[in-house]
This record gives C-alpha cells, structure tokens and sequence, in this order.
C-alpha cells in the first residue's frame, strides 16, 4: 500500500515523514525542490519515484494527489493541516524572501517568497485543501487530516494504516527548537534537499 502525505510545507510534514517511517515504511521526503526545471519534470518524476517508495511526504507531493490517486488505486493519503495565521507566520520566518522553483511551481512565477506574498500563499493553500478533500469526497477511508499542532498522533494515524497503536510518543520534528541546533550533523542532513528515511523496522 501506498501512503501519500499531500499536506502543504510546514504542515508538520517532517513529523508525518518520521512517524511512518517508524511503522516500517520507505519514506521519501522533499525531492528536487532546487532544480530549475521542475515545473517540466514532476509529474515524471513522481511517478518514476513512486515505484520506488512506500511512503511521501512534501514537496512535489501535493502537486499530484489526483494522478497518484489514479495510478495507485489502493493508496492512501494523509492531508496535514494546520491553523493558516500560524503557517503563514511559520513559512515567513522559515523562508523569509527566499524563493525556490518548486515554490515557483506551487504559487506562480515571482510568488515564490512567502515574506509580501502572504495572503496569496494563504489562499494557495487553503484551496488546496478544499480540492483535496473535493476529490475524496465521496470515499470514505481513502484520506486522513492530521492536524499535529492540535494534538493529532499515533490515535489517528494507526488505526487509518490498520496498524496497532505504537507505544513510544509522537514525533515533532521541524520545530523552532529542532532548527536552533541546525549546526548539528543530523540536523543539517535532514534539511538538505532531498531526504530519504528508511525502516527502522
């Protein structure tokens, strides 16, 4: 089965790339969000890579719900969500006036800083989760939101995968705390580009 988490950046991604990884799961996170020609590539590129995995989360992901939907009939997908000020005001301290052309790709051309194009990220994302839950609509059991900002965990994502309750907590990765000690190797390794976690189990 394949897991998708087509939740936006900074919805608490990582934590659900870290958290399905701890349940046995070949996750891939971020992937060629730097390269300049990704606008030509994604739709190819994730569907190379989804043979490859059984689990995604970030970017392009979310890009391409409706043709993973399509061509992996039994796969699930998780929509992590979060409150949109708090977000906004995360992906403004995080990215600041940065851009990236996966960015590029996600808000249009010259959009892709997040510091003085907050509400047009807002409304980006927020209709994107409409369309999401639009599209499983009518499917019960096909799609889970997690919300981990509001306490969401292992209570709701176990019994989704039909998997039994794990014992240890939750992971919260990616916070403010987690980047104040980016000069530590683990750190750093886990915010390059392209991450690739594999079973611990």
């Amino acid at each position: 089965m394949k897991i998708f988490g087509i939740g936006f950046h900074k919805t608490g991604t990582t934590s659900l790339g870290v958290a399905l990884n701890k349940l046995g799961y070949k996750v891939i996170g971020p992937t060629a969000t730097l390269d300049p020609d990704i606008a030509d590539k994604y739709l190819e590129l994730t569907r190379t890579e989804s043979h490859h995995y059984d689990a995604f989360e970030d970017n392009p992901w979310p890009l391409v719900f409706r043709e993973m939907d399509e061509m992996w009939p039994d796969a699930k997908f998780i929509l992590t969500v979060r409150d949109p000020q708090k977000w906004i005001g995360s992906c403004v301290k995080h990215f600041g006036e940065k851009s990236t052309p996966m960015r590029e790709l996600i808000y249009g051309k010259g959009n892709g800083a997040p510091l003085g194009n907050e509400e047009h990220y807002v409304r980006t994302m927020v209709a994107h989760n409409e369309a999401v839950r639009s599209h499983f609509a009518d499917r019960p059991g096909k799609l889970l939101e997690m919300d981990f900002s509001a306490g969401d965990g292992w209570e709701k994502l176990c019994p989704f995968l039909g998997h039994p309750m794990f014992a240890e907590p939750f992971p919260r990765t990616n916070t403010v705390s987690d980047r104040a000690r980016a000069d530590r190797p683990m750190t750093r390794l886990m915010r390059r580009g392209r991450r690739m976690l594999r079973p611990t189990r």
